[in-house]
């Protein structure tokens, strides 16, 4: 496991595979917010107005965790955002199918034919979660964009 969590190549690979999977993810609900709020209000858990809210701040929260972590800037906080999303999602996606619901995840597109819910969905969010989880525990995330910038004695560090 050690060796894992040292190899900075395979850990930008993993940044790389994480954070672009959240850019693609939010930029059709970016786009077309009211049809993520319905895909949203599908899983029947919260009303109208409140899919809103979650439709306009999530896709910008994903969208910016995943340049966070592809860029390198503040990733383990990123991995920590993106593992807890991915976590809730999950518990979503689980929640609709043990209650009998036939719905597209609203993952990657708004299209309710496309990417239906399912056991599969699970267990690739699981893998994701592993994948999140991993980072949380790496000393070294290879090159970062920080790297290019002077370090300044008192600057905030991204120790949780």
């Amino acid at each position: 496991m050690k060796s894992i969590l040292t190899n900075t190549i395979l850990i930008l690979l993993v940044r790389v595979f994480l954070g672009g999977l959240f850019i693609v993810a939010s930029l059709d609900k970016i786009v077309d917010p009211a049809a993520f709020a319905a895909s949203i209000l599908n899983y029947k858990i919260v009303g109208p107005t409140l899919a809103m809210v979650i439709a306009t701040i999530l896709p910008s929260l994903e969208l910016l965790c995943g340049l966070s972590l592809i860029l390198g800037l503040y990733p383990r906080t990123s991995a920590l955002f993106i593992t807890f999303m991915l976590v809730g999602f999950t518990i979503l996606i689980t929640s609709a199918l043990l209650r009998g619901l036939d719905i597209s995840c609203g993952c990657f597109t708004q299209d309710p034919n496309v990417s239906k819910i399912g056991y599969i969905k699970i267990l690739e969010n699981v893998g994701m979660i592993m994948l999140g989880v991993l980072l949380l525990f790496v000393q070294n995330y290879g090159i970062t964009l920080t790297q290019f910038f002077p370090q300044q004695k008192n600057a905030p560090s991204d120790k949780i």
